[in-house]
């Protein structure tokens, strides 16, 4: 996995988190799931690279 794409996934992961967590303070249903599709989005991206990775 390349060190770029490692740090754009884990931003986005951290960016989720920090949606959830706001989301969640103001009792934002929306931004809390939004929050949490970041996350997720960026927990697949990391599972695509380290399939690439193992065919390398």
């Amino acid at each position: 996995m390349g060190a770029t794409d490692k740090i754009k996934n884990e931003a986005q992961d951290a960016k989720g988190k920090v949606k959830e967590a706001a989301g969640r303070a103001t009792d934002d249903r929306n931004l809390e799931a939004k929050g949490k599709a970041d996350q997720a989005k960026g927990s697949l991206k990391q599972a695509g690279e380290k399939v690439k990775d193992a065919f390398k």
